[in-house]
């Protein structure tokens, strides 16, 4: 036999959380077409992996790279972590559809990414993917954020018989397209104005998929948000994942138990419920999280209104500062990334330290800053305990996300501080927490960022080093795999990892990037 790839004396780790093996894995094409204990054969390239773990790509279940591919395909923040495979679309924000208001809201992405193109479908968007190639496979759920704000705009009122009809056709035209299921972002506009009723109906509209939730409080009303997704799961008989999954802010931290605990009601009482986490106890997303949702109403020009307003912005400055625990925090919240040349100096600060300099209160110049970057500031938000982010991990159900878009070390994406799990999430959790302190054994961990993530979104023939399956693999030292990018320096790479291989391509040899654009979209049932 003749193969294009060789991979010899491996400590295989196949992806089903069984025991490794020394192995030799032949492959032809796109896909593996032999594992054995030693094989004879002829190839173009050897890969001697002696001393070297061998495992199936890994799956990032939670990214944001819909708008960072396009404007640079190479994805290195991700292809260095072992990551072959990115499930998009989270958090109520997806690709598409792009219709009337979705569109308009996305105009400052685009233009702070220098992307051109305009799209309206998954299969326009896919289109423009596949000329430019792409370093990784993407994949992709459909935003509920992107639906109704297609439909409804960025209003806060409920929905029409009409509208909501609509809106299922445009979620049913997004699955024909490839979509691998419904996300949604309950903490932002518009899904901030969602019932539990509308998502249960669009939720039966993809029923056999899965629905993913940002849900709408993961610290206050965590419980709350829990049984709001356990119940959508149970009337839309549809499996349910949550994303990025955490007991946010100090006096949330011991509703760990019963978190843990009704999600495992939930599970023996027949509902599919999975989750994701990121290894770190800080989070990050747009600075305007932090404006109360009346403020996000009529979409982005009308916020920059509410904002430009005196009065109306004291009514929101009042609401803001009787929330203590915020006031309490404002140096916990870390400036990441801004698009004014003039505020770069902004970046990495807190909020407390940037008001210092300027002499301001925090919240004025909290409401200053998102003037001036029209609302597209990234920020990153400390309030979580180690010990739960410990304890969630160690979920047989949950998987590991970056939820970070794809960035690369040079280039359009090149900017800002943002949050280090774009660039150490995958090592981090296979180095410090499974090697240095045993929070599970490897065989286990490899599972949980590989067979399972595949299973629970319907990504075929993928997540496991079998015969026939595709070649998407990572070889690397497990005793010195480790992150190596922080708050302060996030564009650094790991170290430890060898080869990475997406679909029969070397994307990484020798810990080097080779270039290579082999990565695919992945649609649902294909």
């Amino acid at each position: 036999m003749d193969i294009d790839l060789l991979i010899r004396n491996g400590l295989l780790f196949d992806g089903r959380g069984t025991e490794p093996f020394e192995a030799d894995i032949g492959i032809s094409g796109d896909r593996i077409v032999f594992v054995s204990q030693k094989a004879l054969v002829k190839a173009d390239k050897v890969i001697d992996a002696k001393g070297l773990f061998v495992a199936p790509g890994f799956i990032d279940t939670h990214g944001h790279s819909e708008f960072t591919l396009l404007a640079d395909p190479r994805a290195e923040g991700k292809v260095y972590q072992g990551i072959t495979t990115e499930i998009n679309g989270n958090c109520g924000l997806s690709a598409a559809p792009l219709i009337g208001p979705a569109l308009a809201q996305r105009a400052e992405d685009l233009k702070g990414l220098g992307i051109r193109e305009r799209w309206s479908t998954f299969k326009e968007y896919f289109q423009i993917i596949r000329r430019k190639g792409v370093a990784i496979n993407f994949a992709t759920l459909v935003g509920h954020g992107n639906i109704r704000a297609s439909i409804k705009g960025y209003k806060d009122k409920g929905l029409t018989r009409t509208e909501l009809r609509n809106m299922c056709s445009l979620l049913m035209g997004s699955i024909r397209e490839g979509a691998l299921g419904l996300s949604t972002g309950l903490l932002y506009p518009p899904g901030v104005y969602s019932k539990t009723e509308e998502l249960i109906t669009l939720a039966k509209c993809c029923r056999n998929l899965i629905y993913t939730s940002h849900m709408r409080s993961e610290g206050d009303k965590l419980i709350e948000s829990i049984k709001e997704t356990v119940e959508i799961g149970k009337k839309a008989g549809i499996k349910v994942h949550i994303s990025h999954i955490k007991t946010s802010g100090e006096k949330n931290w011991h509703k760990i138990d019963d978190a843990i605990a009704l999600m495992e009601r939930a599970k023996k009482a027949g509902i599919l419920l999975t989750c994701d986490r990121y290894p770190y106890t800080a989070s990050s997303t747009d600075l305007d999280a932090l404006l109360p949702s009346w403020a996000y109403e009529g979409g982005r020009e009308e916020e920059l209104k509410k904002l430009r307003d005196s009065d109306i912005k004291e009514k929101i400055k009042t609401q803001i500062v009787k929330n203590k625990s915020l006031m309490y925090n404002w140096k916990k919240i870390r400036i990441s990334t801004l698009n004014t040349s003039k505020n770069k100096w902004m970046e990495g600060k807190s909020i407390s330290e940037i008001a210092r300099i300027k002499r301001k209160e925090p919240v004025d110049m909290l409401f200053e800053i998102l003037i001036e970057e029209r609302l597209v500031v990234d920020a990153i938000f400390s309030s979580m305990h180690d010990g739960n982010m410990r304890r969630f991990l160690s979920l047989p159900y949950c998987m590991i996300g970056t939820d970070s878009s794809a960035r690369s070390f040079s280039g359009k994406t090149f900017k800002g501080r943002p949050h280090p799990r774009g660039f150490g999430s995958f090592p981090r959790f296979l180095g410090r927490l499974v090697r240095d302190n045993n929070l599970l054994n490897m065989a286990e961990a490899i599972r949980k960022i590989t067979m399972l993530p595949a299973k629970t979104f319907g990504i075929h023939k993928r997540g496991t080093i079998s015969r026939g399956s595709f070649a998407d693999i990572v070889i690397f030292d497990h005793e010195r795999i480790l992150d190596r990018a922080t708050f302060d320096e996030p564009f650094l790479k790991p170290e430890g990892i060898h080869y990475v291989i997406v679909n029969g391509v070397p994307a990484l040899w020798e810990g080097r990037l080779t270039g290579s654009q082999s990565g695919r979209i992945l649609k649902h049932g294909r």
